[in-house]
């Protein structure tokens, strides 16, 4: 005899999936059907959803040698993003996992205030904290270099690499930490013999939601950079605006090739990010 409930609620399951991923990947493919078509089929009544014929030309200035105007500057945008987003990556898992390990293994007067402390400042948003930010860095003299971003972006992703690692380290046996002292290997032996490269899944989630977040920063790469040495993609895709109109077919092209580096680190990194995101549920 058929089950018809568990007929319905699977068939009711499938068709939540379906209509989610439609819902996240139509606006992408929409993307790139405008990024390809000419200015007259996005504007014409009724819409031309499938161009009647390619439109290559802005992908050719974007990636073309000795092409001029914004689309030239794309690339410039896109080697800063690429400098920003991986520098501040590169310190968030590194302070922020050595910062975890302390708040998971260490005892000190304070702890859990300093680390509530910490977590408090995700609660704060960017345009609370932006003019701070200018005075300090307008002191410092790092207005409109790469150095301002990669810090501004740090101040805002370390406190959720901390909390990521700080799940990820308690699923890790503190036996193996014993056992590594008591062969002779010291505190940061341990760490960077053992407990880093069990922590694999773990770095690797932590890295890509911080590549991530730096990635898609606007705000305060537009507040703390106005020369094109050090503005970021997502500033200049914004420049497509003007006061005499908005060129569609460039940001949307734009769109598309400032997309795919998060995209490619989230399809290559995928299986590491599940294992890192699900391994704190779990202590071993």
């Amino acid at each position: 005899m058929v089950n018809r409930n568990g007929s319905f609620g699977r068939f009711g399951l499938y068709a939540a999936v379906v209509l989610v991923c439609v819902a996240i990947l139509a606006p992408f493919g929409w993307l790139i059907v405008s990024s390809i078509s000419y200015r007259v089929d996005l504007t014409t009544v009724p819409l031309k959803w499938i161009p009647q014929s390619l439109n290559l030309q802005n992908y050719r200035e974007i990636f073309a040698a000795g092409s001029g105007g914004v689309n030239a500057s794309l690339k410039i945008g896109l080697l800063n993003s690429l400098v920003i987003a991986g520098g501040s990556t590169v310190f968030c898992l590194l302070a922020g996992s050595l910062a975890a390990y302390v708040f998971s293994r260490l005892h000190f007067r304070g702890k859990n205030a300093t680390f509530s402390f910490i977590l408090l400042t995700q609660f704060m948003p960017m345009i609370v904290l932006i003019i701070p930010i200018y005075m300090i860095m307008s002191r410092l003299r790092l207005l409109n270099t790469i150095l301002a971003l990669v810090v501004a972006d740090c101040a805002f992703t370390l406190p959720l690499v901390i909390w990521l690692m700080l799940s990820y380290f308690e699923s890790i046996p503190r036996d193996l930490e014993e056992v590594a002292r008591i062969d002779g290997c010291s505190r940061f032996g341990t760490i960077f013999r053992i407990i880093m490269p069990l922590s694999t899944p773990g770095l690797a989630a932590s890295g890509i939601f911080a590549f991530i977040i730096a990635w898609n920063e606007f705000f305060s790469a537009l507040v703390l950079s106005s020369t094109l040495r050090s503005k970021t993609i997502s500033v200049i895709i914004s420049e497509y605006s003007s006061k005499v109109g908005v060129d569609y077919v460039a940001m949307a092209a734009g769109g598309v090739v400032a997309s795919l580096p998060p995209v490619i680190l989230a399809l290559v990194f995928q299986k590491y990010i599940v294992e890192g995101l699900t391994a704190g549920a779990v202590k071993g």
